[in-house]
């Protein structure tokens, strides 16, 4: 029974350093943060969001985030309200006050930020400005390829050291 330590040592040190951060993840996925500012019109965002093929979009006024614009948004504040998307100006239907992280923090505090508050995308805050943004998506694969290796490892600890 010596090897189940060290089962649990292995396990142990693999989630202490599979602790992946908002920097690591988007050092991966690319800084790139689109944004509009507040003035711009509905139409606009959304027609950025399919050109770039993402669901939201920070609203900068100054370089200051002060609300982010979703798909999620454009729905509820616009469509289902009767609302013309060409006269509609962003700063209209955006959500402010905006839930944001750091680049250290870590990927299961993102999620827990965004299932605590119902939301889908994430600004990545660094030195006062929007440094990046992570999505629901995101942060699923993210989890789903750390897992994926820790039993890549404990498969591999258990294939060389399980007696034959």
């Amino acid at each position: 029974m010596k090897a189940q330590p060290e089962i649990a040592k292995l396990a142990e040190a693999q989630g202490q350093a599979g602790v992946e951060t908002v920097a690591a993840l988007l050092k991966r996925k690319g800084p790139g943060v689109w944004s509009l500012p507040p003035d711009a019109t509905v139409y606009e965002a959304i027609a950025m969001m399919a050109e770039k093929r993402i669901g939201a979009l920070v609203v900068l006024s100054d370089g200051e985030l002060i609300g982010i614009v979703s798909e999620r948004d454009y729905a509820r504040k616009v469509i289902l309200q009767g609302r013309a998307s060409r006269e509609t100006p962003v700063r209209e239907i955006m959500s402010s006050p905006v839930f944001t992280a750091t680049p250290e923090d870590t990927v299961d505090h993102c999620l827990r930020i965004m299932t605590a508050n119902r939301i889908r995308h994430l600004p990545i805050i660094e030195a006062g400005r929007v440094s990046g943004m992570v999505s629901i998506g995101d942060l699923v694969a993210s989890t789903l390829s750390m897992q994926a290796h820790t039993i890549d490892q404990l498969e591999t600890y258990i294939a060389n050291q399980y007696p034959k």
